[in-house]
């Protein structure tokens, strides 16, 4: 059975920090895209980031400079560390994964169809 958890979410002031984690299960880490994705209140879920396969990494213009996504393989982990946070990153972080290699990060983070497996998500504030 596939699994996604995330964890990490929680206050944090404009202009903190936060590390988010999605760990993995019944899958083979190291060969799909495992990507973050957020929903705010009352809007659309949009990608925020994503780890491809191949080890490439994609952005979100709105998050470019102030995340950086990474990847443990041992502990079947991809992480999104927040810097910088703003109010407007205020929403629930989503981890999946998109089991079709021929879409890259890019694709995914545009379509959030492409994603076959979603964690429960968790929540981030951002004080301003």
């Amino acid at each position: 059975e596939v699994q996604l958890v995330e964890s990490g979410g929680g206050l944090v002031q404009a202009g903190g920090s936060l590390r988010l984690s999605c760990t993995s299960s019944g899958f083979p880490f190291e060969a799909y895209a495992v990507c973050w994705f957020r929903q705010a209140p009352g809007k659309e879920r949009e990608g925020v980031s994503c780890f491809n396969s191949d080890g490439r990494s994609y952005y979100a213009d709105s998050v470019k400079g102030r995340f950086t996504i990474s990847s443990d393989r041992a502990k079947n982990t991809v992480y999104l560390q927040m810097s910088n946070l703003e109010p407007e990153d205020t929403a629930v972080y989503y981890c999946g994964a998109s089991f079709n290699v021929v879409f890259s990060g890019s694709y995914i983070l545009d379509n959030s169809g492409a994603i076959e497996s979603w964690g429960k998500g968790t929540l981030v504030t951002v004080s301003s």
